[in-house]
């Protein structure tokens, strides 16, 4: 049976594939709740705010296993054309990076609850500046693939090499605070380590734009833009 001019087993196929695509979306949703949290509690010294980031990952981890079993069945299923493959495998890696933003989140508020007790103390890092730089890439790794925007995409594996700077500039600064054996050397650590981990969600924030572009363009673009024929 037909409707239009596509099959009616292509038009639930295609279905299928916008319903992967909002849960998608809801994930991202979930995962960018969970970095805002973390990233709040640490700068406001709230606990609550913590407990909300554990309290999150179950439903994080839940919905990457259902994306995961969503995705797997469309492939056993269904015999994609090549730009739909590519969505779906992509759907997978994206999956995967949001379930990591969200575990990153989580160190954050654990980094957090460590130091709650302590009393607060200048560090020569900006710490929300990085915060907020890597929030921003999420968002517009999310929202390249929200409306299949390789230029935003693109744009977000630029802002890579800056986080990286930011990071190499904490991790100098906050180094030395430790070694010159200050009293606020555990909070050094601490929003080291932090550092770190926003430098890794920025890095998953530049995986999803990849992969946005892989899906849309064909290309994979941490090999030299090679193209794949439709």
């Amino acid at each position: 049976m037909f409707v239009g001019e596509l099959p009616v087993p292509r038009i639930q196929f295609h279905r299928s594939l916008a319903e992967l695509k909002d849960k998608l979306l809801a994930m991202a949703a979930l995962s960018q709740q969970a970095l805002d949290a973390a990233l709040d509690g640490y700068f406001k010294s709230d606990a609550s705010l913590c407990h909300y980031v554990y309290e999150n990952e179950p439903a994080i981890n839940s919905a990457e296993r259902e994306l995961d079993e969503m995705a797997y069945d469309l492939l056993a299923m269904q015999q994609p054309m090549a730009i739909d493959l590519r969505f779906i495998l992509a759907v997978i890696k994206i999956n995967s990076d949001l379930e990591r933003i969200g575990d990153q989140s989580v160190n954050i508020a654990r980094l957090t609850e460590a130091v709650l007790d302590e009393p607060k103390v200048e560090l020569p890092v900006d710490i929300e500046a990085m915060g907020e730089f890597s929030v921003s890439m999420i968002r517009m790794a999310v929202q390249s693939l929200l409306e299949a925007d390789t230029d935003l995409a693109e744009r977000v594996l630029v802002m890579d090499d800056v986080i990286d700077d930011m990071n190499r500039k904490a991790h100098g600064a906050l180094m030395k605070v430790m070694e010159a054996g200050s009293p606020a050397a555990m909070q050094a650590l601490n929003a080291l380590i932090i550092a770190r981990n926003l430098e890794r969600i920025s890095d998953h924030a530049t995986n999803i734009a990849e992969d946005v572009i892989f899906w849309v363009r064909g290309a994979d673009v941490r090999h030299k833009l090679t193209t794949f024929s439709e």
